[in-house]
């Protein structure tokens, strides 16, 4: 099967590593894949959307599952499909959308494959209505460290551990996943502006429950009074009769607007403070005080930044740091607080995002627990940073919160049993089901996963 040695990174572009990248055509070439892994072991990889470390072997081989992406069943009238974990969320809209469904839950991109959903267990604008992708996840094929392959299902120890693993108990060959059904390639969209993070938290504590999806842009450049301001977005698939006359006739239609790509070479320093304030006073005075019912493009509403091809060269050569956690309801202050040092130290963010989670998923290792989470990118190069960040981390975890390993490039392995109960059970498992080690990362190796 085709392989060659290349320079591997995540969507971040930071601290790449040198594998064997492998492209399995076929199931038995999977196999085969991991049988011959090597002393450094394998990893499987979808279309490099982890922002960290999560997909990289340094040393080792990578398997590139995208070429495994044939959708094999849709039940329309049941609403579920039968695919390889290498389909990409935008094939599976291509081909579901015309139908009238969507996918369960989708991430602010849709160039990540199904197995990648599952093995990062991806949350959307909807965890407080939908959780995780796994929880629409019906069934799903693995192959294990031994060559086997098995059907793995929800309520079991290795389902459990596999959404949201990373990759590490097993390659995902296939999934059976439960869809969402639409009338329309449309969303009925609300968006008001919030004049500081206290005023956000009330509007979505009071009405978030009227919403099957929410998220909200935030300034956390803004200080002051005004430290935390947002936009907040939420809305829900428009139906047919909310359409105007025209767009009637073919309402699911889906043609996602694509802009040129950003260049190859962006010089350093272009995100700046005071390029990344002037944006964000910008983005916040053009949003509408209140504004309900607005239709948007489905791709508009949840991918904006998919219309631009490879966006993250924006931060140059030096990439960028997504940083991402979560903390419970009643530690509101803690989240507060974090705020505060991040607009104080002035952190050139743009890309800010605040949600709430609902109830928390199986998974050993999934992400959300019921609460707020905070997502940013900031550009790697910024002087301090990771003191910064570890300072974040041990509050974060202090507050019985937790960070997000699809996301993350450099968190320290000693605050990880804190953030994740479940850790111990999850290395037990893995011990058990792989104890040569085939399935390993760099990102397994930094946390001793």
């Amino acid at each position: 099967m085709p392989a060659e040695t290349v320079s591997v990174t995540g969507w971040g572009r930071t601290a790449p590593t040198t594998a064997r990248l492998i492209h399995p055509r076929t199931y038995e070439e999977a196999v085969t894949a991991v049988r011959d892994s090597g002393a450094r072991g394998s990893i499987p990889r979808g279309l490099g959307r982890a922002y960290g470390d999560a997909a990289q072997n340094a040393g080792g081989a990578v398997l590139d599952m995208t070429g495994l992406d044939q959708i094999h069943a849709i039940d329309v009238a049941g609403g579920s499909v039968l695919c390889d974990a290498g389909v990409s969320l935008h094939h599976l809209m291509e081909a579901l959308l015309p139908l009238g469904w969507f996918v369960p839950v989708t991430p602010g991109t849709r160039y990540v494959t199904v197995g990648g959903a599952i093995g990062a267990d991806i949350h959307g604008k909807n965890h407080h209505v939908s959780g995780c992708f796994s929880r629409h996840v019906v069934s799903l094929e693995l192959l294990t460290a031994d060559g086997t392959v098995r059907t793995v299902r929800p309520g079991t120890d290795l389902f459990d551990a596999t959404a949201g693993g990373m990759g590490l108990t097993g390659v995902i060959l296939t999934a059976t996943l439960r869809l969402q059904p639409v009338a329309t390639t449309l969303m009925s969209v609300d968006t008001e502006r919030a004049t500081d993070l206290d005023d956000l938290m009330a509007r979505l504590t009071a009405t978030d429950h009227r919403y099957r999806y929410s998220v909200a842009w935030i300034d956390l450049l803004a200080r002051g009074t005004a430290t935390g301001r947002a936009v907040l977005t939420r809305g829900d698939h428009a139906p047919l009769a909310a359409l105007p006359a025209r767009a009637r006739s073919a309402p699911l239609t889906f043609r996602p607007a694509r802009l040129p790509a950003a260049p190859a070479y962006v010089p350093e320093g272009l995100l700046t403070r005071r390029t990344v304030g002037l944006f964000n006073e910008l983005w916040y005075r053009r949003a509408p005080r209140a504004r309900r019912g607005e239709l948007q493009r489905l791709s508009a509403f949840f991918h904006p930044l998919d219309g631009v091809p490879h966006w993250n060269r924006v931060y140059g050569r030096g990439g960028f740091v997504q940083y991402q956690f979560v903390v419970g309801h009643g530690r509101e202050e803690t989240l507060r607080r974090i705020v505060g040092r991040i607009a104080r130290r002035r952190c050139p963010s743009f890309l800010a995002v605040l949600k709430r989670f609902g109830d928390a998923d199986p998974g050993w290792l999934s992400f959300p627990v019921p609460g707020w989470t905070l997502a940013l990118d900031i550009p790697a190069n910024l002087p301090g940073l990771g003191a910064f960040l570890d300072e974040l981390d041990a509050e974060v975890a202090a507050a019985g919160g937790r960070v997000y390993l699809a996301k993350d490039s450099r968190l320290r392995p000693d605050l990880l049993a804190a953030m994740y109960p479940r850790l111990d059970d999850f290395r037990a498992l893995r011990a058990e089901l792989d104890p040569r080690g085939v399935f390993v990362s760099d990102l397994a190796r930094r946390l001793t996963l």
